[in-house]
This record gives structure tokens, sequence and C-alpha cells, in this order.
């Protein structure tokens, strides 16, 4: 196994294949060749020599997946050059603080309106000496990558050049610095060297064949992508990019993958589509698939554990996967062998119910600080509600007050220019995660919620939010909860109705509603939202039990602060904005 990026990139090209890439080009996904991949990145690593960038200064990347963005990075990793990748989504001044305290000295730009951003805080930054971007430009001071990578074959000497460098990357050097969303606080940015990636992407035990198919599809900016299309890359996988997230779906269908990297939010909407959809079904086809479910959810205890379904149910097992799940699995391509989860704790009734449709999920656990996997399912042992078992070389013990602990190889080097953050979360070895949970008698780690987010009441008990938002997400009339229960003297949760669902009920009770604000307004409305809720919550104890809800009329989104670009929920942004109907309830 490659002890650096760099040389991982070499063991990509070896594979020869002629598909190493899928990207959409012209309306039709279109290969990219492991020798053509190879091409252009030594180019490029030329052109970022030639431009005066040398190993261990620091390039940054903002853009969304696309074939540029393996091409960059693997250009920088091979030239010992630190990236620093970047969210989209950020805004202007947020990305310029990022540039700054990175002290980046040149940037990739996807598209024009990244370029823009770019370009409007640029004089503001001194460092920032190169601006390439993707898409071809006429922009006064920015190199088109085209240009840069041609068409021609690297002569000789660049070939020496590149593989000089290429060798002269240690496993120990820095290969990038990638800052956290920020759920609260200042953005940090984790240093994580060639080693850190490289044996996180030996041990993760991302099971891959030759012949697999990836779909690229969340963010590469993050950790999790980008170790996962390392380890696509490095396992000889096809990997194709997803042309945004509003394309999932249907580029599922045009690639037909076999595995791919998702988080909690888009299985939940993957969920909730098939779900509404059965709803506005004819009776005969929503009973036909009520029935597959329960056949599947039958089957689960003997297909984990490898055992034959017994006569009857295995009759009528093949019966629910002819006529119903086989038509499920194909919206996804047909072909997936399993799915990783990610970034957040995925409700165990969204993996039960993905299993019973022969999609199996497994579930990981990690955090840009370690890598970033720490645990995950093994495909033949899956365990629902756990986030698996600890991967080779890492360990993990629970402290006293419950809080993960994480010790190994996959540990970052600290916080970029923040000593003091970073000896806050490290004990010596031992990085606090934050993060509190506990291992089982098998050894599989199950998460129950961030240490900081332990609300007290007034009444002095201590309530875990997530649990309990988990719990709400799982009706298929809520979208989204958040807890307040902090010095309160009751539980209350701000709650995103799934509109489509929730105008569907009212319609059918004959309420009218001309828009979400009306619908969430109607006392009718809120009253049954809260009747769901209180169902939900029936088996709690009393002071975890939400006693009222303010239905919020409109989605949160990463552009409105309420979400992180990982799709994390910023309880500080929701608490304030949403401040006036929370004083509703309490008053």
């Amino acid at each position: 196994m490659a002890e650096t990026i760099a040389r991982l990139f070499q063991d990509v090209i070896a594979y020869g294949k002629a598909d190493a890439i899928l990207t959409k080009d012209s309306g039709t996904y279109e290969p990219i060749s492991s020798a053509e991949l190879e091409r252009r990145c030594i180019q490029l690593h030329s052109a970022l020599a030639e431009a005066g960038l040398r190993k261990g200064d620091k390039c940054a990347l903002i853009s969304e997946n696309r074939w540029e963005w393996a091409v960059a990075d693997f250009a920088m990793m091979t030239a010992g050059i630190i990236s620093v990748p970047i969210y989209p989504t950020l805004l202007a001044d947020q990305v310029r603080y990022l540039l700054e305290h990175s002290e980046s000295r040149a940037i990739f730009c996807s598209t024009e309106g990244q370029l823009e951003k770019i370009l409007s805080v640029r004089d503001q930054l001194p460092n920032l000496t190169l601006v390439i971007g993707f898409d071809r430009t006429d922009q006064e001071g920015v190199a088109n990558l085209a240009d840069l990578i041609g068409e021609a074959s690297p002569d000789a000497a660049a070939r020496q050049r590149f593989d000089a460098a290429l060798e002269a990357v240690d496993p120990g050097d820095l290969a990038s610095i990638i800052y956290t969303s920020g759920t609260t606080g200042v953005p940090k940015g984790v240093m994580l060297s060639h080693s850190n990636i490289c044996t996180n992407i030996r041990d993760s035990k991302i099971d891959t064949e030759a012949d697999d198919v990836a779909l690229s599809f969340l963010p590469l900016c993050h950790i999790a992508e980008r170790l996962a299309d390392y380890v696509y890359f490095s396992g000889g996988v096809t990997v194709a990019y997803a042309e945004s997230m509003d394309t999932v779906a249907a580029n599922m269908g045009e690639v037909r993958p076999t595995m791919a990297v998702g988080v909690p939010r888009f299985f939940e909407k993957v969920h909730d589509r098939v779900m509404a959809a059965m709803a506005a079904a004819p009776a005969i086809r929503r009973n036909l698939f009520h029935w597959a479910v329960g056949v599947g959810k039958a089957a689960t205890p003997y297909r984990l554990q490898g055992k034959p379904l017994p006569g009857l149910l295995g009759i009528k097992h093949s019966v629910a996967d002819k006529l119903v799940f086989t038509k499920l699995r194909g919206r996804l391509g047909g072909r997936i062998r399993f799915f990783v989860s990610g970034a957040a704790p995925l409700a165990k009734h969204l993996a039960e119910f993905f299993y019973a449709l022969g999609l199996p999920i497994r579930e990981a656990y990690g955090l840009t600080e370690t890598s970033p996997v720490v645990s995950i399912n093994p495909i033949d042992a899956l365990r629902f509600g756990t986030v698996g078992t600890i991967i080779p070389n890492v360990e993990v013990r629970i402290a006293e007050d419950g809080e993960i602990l994480v010790r190994g190889p996959n540990i970052m080097q600290g916080y970029f220019k923040m000593e003091e953050q970073t000896a806050e979360v490290m004990d010596g070895d031992w990085f606090h995660t934050g993060d509190i949970g506990h291992l089982d008698e098998d050894g599989y780690l199950s998460i129950t919620d961030r240490k900081k987010d332990l609300f007290k009441t007034s009444g002095g008990k201590y309530i875990a939010p997530s649990p309990i938002e988990g719990r709400l997400k799982s009706s298929p009339l809520i979208e989204l909860a958040v807890v307040v229960a902090e010095r309160r003297n009751f539980p209350s949760a701000l709650v995103v109705p799934a509109f489509e669902a929730l105008q569907a009920w009212a319609e059918a009770n004959g309420i009218e509603a001309a828009n979400n604000e009306e619908l969430c307004a109607n006392a009718a409305v809120q009253e049954h939202v809260m009747s769901e809720v209180a169902s939900l919550c029936s088996d709690m104890a009393g002071y975890e039990q939400i006693k009222k809800i303010a239905l919020i009329p409109s989605d949160f989104t990463i552009g409105g602060g309420e979400l992180t670009p990982t799709m994390k929920v910023r309880r500080g942004v929701v608490y304030e904005k949403y401040a006036s109907q929370i004083d509703g309830i309490y008053s």
C-alpha cells in the first residue's frame, strides 16, 4: 500500500483503465483513461512549477465534484504542494478568511461564479499570486486550466521532473489543510499528513473490486468523499462524478454505480420520496409495497446472519424482490452493492428500510481530525443503530463522562496556527472527539450525542437532543427538527415539516393553504403534527418528551446559514434566527 498520495497516484495509473474517470460532457458520460489522467496531471504539475509553486506551498481549491478536481488534487499531491479545499457554498468574505489564514499562494476555481468570489477579494490577498479557472474565462489575470494542460504529451524532461518530485514527498509531509465547517466558532484548519490519509485508506476496509463503479457526489472538499475517492482510485474503481447534488438520482441511472458514499440527509430524502410516491399511488400498488417491505424486514435477521430463508418466507421474499425491490433498486441504477453513510448518525429505521430493499448501508464514524474513518460496519456483519467496529491500528476508549477518545496513525497533526485549540482536544496521543458514545460487548461503537449539545433543563435534568431529533425525523410529516431545552422548564422543538406530505394530509382533511406559511399557521395542522410528535416521544422519560412545537415554514439551507456545508444543523444560528418562535413557545 502506498505511503503517500503521490505514490498512490502511481498505483492509479498502473491499472491502465480505459475509464478511470467518467464525466458528463455534452449530455452523456464520457471516459477519461488512466493514461490521459496521467498526462493531464504531469502537464499541470509542470505548469504549477513554472508558476513558482514549490513543495510546502499552499494552494486552495474551490469547486464542485468534477474531473478537474481530481487532476488538480493529484498534481498538487505529487508536487508536495499542500491543498486547501474550500466549500463552493461559502460566501466571498468567508473564502477570503480561509485563503488569508491558510497563506494560500494559488487557487483553482471551478465556475465563473466561484471565480467572481475570488476576484472580488483578490486585492485583499497579497499572497495570492495565481488563479486558475476550470471553465474557460477571459478574466484578466486568470489562467485557464485547459491551456495549462494542453493536448500534447509531456516530454522526457517533464516526466523526469515529475518522478523526482513524486519521490521527494515523504509520508510525514503535510498533505492538506481542511477547514472544519464550523457549527460553532471560527473554522479550524485540520492538518493531515500523507501518512494520516494513506493509513486510513489502507485500514478503512471499504471493500472494492476492479469492475466497481462509484458515483462521487458528496463535496470533495470534505474529507469523507475525498478519502472515499482515494479508496476508489487505489482499488482500480471507475469514479463517476455527479453533475450536482440535484442530479444524483438521474446520474445513478446513467452510470449504474455499485457503491457510493452518502450522508443521512441523502438517505432521508430518498426514503421520503419513495414514501410520498407510495402514498399517492393506487391502493393496490400501495398495499403491495407495504407488504413487500414487511417481508423484507422479516427476512432481515436471516440475511444478516447469512442463513437461508425458511420455506414460505423465502417464497414471499422472492416475490417481493421481483415485484417491488428490483424496481426500486433500478431507480438507483440497479447495481448498488452497498452504500456508506457518515458525517452524522443514521436513523436505525432508515438502515432497516434500505436493507429490506436490498440496499445495505454501511454506517461509519469519523471526523476530519481522524482522516476521517474511526469505525465502519463490516458488510458481512452489519449492526443497525451502530457505527460499526473500530478499524485496524486505531484505538478507541470511552472516558468517564462518556466521551469517545481516539488514538492511531490517522490522528491529525493539529490545527493550523491554532496551538491552543489543538491542546484543548489532545491529551497526549489521545484525541477528544467531543462525541458521546459506548462500545458494546462485540466491539460495535454507538454514538449517542455531542458532548457540547447536552442540554440542562431548568429542573436540572440533562437531555440529549440528537436521539429525540432522530425520532422526530422518522415521521413522514417531519423533514427536520431542532430541540430546545437549555435552561427551559420543558423541552420543545422547532419543526420543519415535510411540506409535500403535510399538504397532502391537509387537502385530504379539507384544509386549504395557499403556501407553506398558511399551512404552518393552521391550528388543525399544528395540532396534527404535535400529535405525531407526542406519539413518537410517548415511551421516553417525562422530562425528555416534547411538550410544544413551532412549525417553520421554510427549509433550513446552507445559504440561509442554518446548515453547515455537510448538512449539520447550526444550533446557534437556528436559535437566533427563530428566537421569536422560541419565545412564543415559552411565553
